[in-house]
């Protein structure tokens, strides 16, 4: 029962934001800019474990993998406006974001940070 809780929580954000950047993209950006997944995320994990160490290290690495899917919100719009598909678009977003995630983990670990 928790689970349909959390996964109907988490979709109806996401539904919201779909409806309502149709009328306002800016509005609806915001609204995914927003952590709000990262803060439920946080407060569940908090709940199921009260794990202080656990907790903390979720939110850096959160804070680690926020930074490079950054580009992808600036190569898709590019790549929209240049004409290509939106499929072409988001799939190579993903896979710059999956590029960089990797970087970001070999970086990280090389200058002591656990991600």
């Amino acid at each position: 029962m928790e689970f349909a809780i959390r996964a109907i929580l988490s979709g109806v954000i996401i539904a919201l934001i779909a409806i309502i950047g149709r009328k306002a993209p800016a509005a609806g950006a915001l609204i995914a800019s927003l952590p709000l997944i990262s803060i439920l995320g946080m407060i569940w994990l908090w709940r199921d474990t009260a794990d202080r160490i656990l907790l903390a290290d979720h939110a850096e690495a959160t804070f680690f993998f926020v930074l490079p899917s950054l580009p992808m919100f600036l190569l898709i719009p590019w790549l929209l406006r240049g004409g290509h598909s939106f499929w072409l678009s988001l799939g190579a977003g993903i896979v710059l974001t999956i590029i960089l995630y990797f970087l970001t983990a070999v970086l990280a670990a090389r200058i002591g940070v656990r991600i």
